[in-house]
């Protein structure tokens, strides 16, 4: 039998802090309405990066990965609509997935079609859904009226950038994308981006209006933060809406709505996926959502790094680094 371990972070911190703790798989029983999944393939993201480091509050020793895929091992009493051997995913609010091993909420399953190989399902799933709660829930709340949708798009090569720029595509919208590298603006570009910068944050307002007629985009989406906040803000036009998903230059200040005023009427909203897909109906509509889009070749699960398990440490310093593109997955 293969070695049954988790990979957690002994103390907030860099990715010195990730440690090997041995499973006793004998004492990992489930519970009522809990299944045991053997994990096949672990997806990486930056929300994993916030825990370990202690900007999302956690206990330490603290359990890392929200996102993976594999197989049902063993069921709890009272779990309906899933059986031992079903190919499975999961993202979860509850952290975890950096293990071989791991027991799960049924409810929180989500069924892997035939053609849905547990690595693209660990490298798309959080990704993939987080763009479906962008591009279709929240930005039905902009302010859009008898025109395509015109959307700044920040961090626009990352894992979900990759994907969120071509769905927006496919929903009709012209897509302005920001990447920090002129490598990576030609990946974007490639991907369906309509116009694509590595300005710095600071000219981005500017750029925006030389490219638009002298006005701001109808929406941004930011998942950088602390370094881009003013320039998203700038970046609007009246009445337009900002979409804070992420942090990963640190997270956006504190901010007095008289800043939302002086911004033109803007609307801000910072969404959590967790309460975008808190029953099954959402759950099941978005995960489907996104399988449909990657049958049709509107997505691709660009997989660009892959590590062991075990070597995940190296897997969040690249993150960290901003030297990744596409997704990064875990085997273990």
């Amino acid at each position: 039998m293969s070695e049954a371990y988790a990979i957690v972070a002994e103390r907030a911190g860099g990715p010195e802090v990730l440690v090997k703790k041995p499973i006793d798989l004998q004492n990992l029983k489930p519970e009522a309405g809990q299944v045991l999944l053997k994990h096949q393939a672990i997806g990486v993201n930056f929300i994993d990066v916030y825990h370990r480091s202690g900007l999302y509050r956690q206990n330490f020793p603290a359990a890392l990965g929200c996102e993976a895929a594999g197989v049902i091992e063993a069921v709890g009493t009272d779990v309906k609509g899933f059986k031992v051997g079903d190919r499975v995913a999961i993202f979860t609010s509850k952290p975890g997935a950096y293990a071989t091993h791991r027991i799960v909420e049924a409810r929180e399953l989500v069924a892997l079609p035939d053609d849905i190989s547990a690595e693209t399902a660990a490298a798309v799933l959080l990704k993939g859904m987080t763009s479906w709660m962008l591009a279709e829930k929240c930005l039905a709340h902009a302010a859009i009226a008898g025109e395509a949708p015109k959307i700044l798009v920040l961090a626009a090569a990352g894992g979900v950038g990759s994907l969120l720029v071509p769905w927006l595509k496919y929903l009709g919208a012209t897509v302005f994308a920001h990447t920090s590298t002129a490598e990576k603006a030609e990946k974007v570009k490639a991907n369906g981006a309509d116009y694509t910068t590595t300005l710095p944050y600071a000219e981005l307002p500017q750029w925006i209006k030389q490219q638009n007629n002298g006005e701001g985009v109808h929406a941004v989406l930011d998942s950088v933060g602390a370094d881009s906040w003013k320039s998203s803000l700038a970046s609007l036009r009246k009445k337009g809406l900002w979409v804070v998903f992420g942090n990963a230059s640190g997270p956006v200040p504190p901010l007095s709505p008289l800043e939302l005023a002086g911004a033109g009427s803007v609307y801000m909203t910072r969404p959590r996926l967790v309460d975008y897909v808190d029953n099954s109906v959402d759950l099941t509509t978005a995960s489907q959502k996104l399988f449909d889009l990657l049958r049709k070749n509107v997505l691709k699960a660009e997989i660009n790094q892959r590590f062991s398990l075990a070597d995940v440490a190296k897997a969040h310093s690249l993150l960290e680094s901003r030297k990744t593109t596409g997704s990064t997955v875990l085997i273990p």
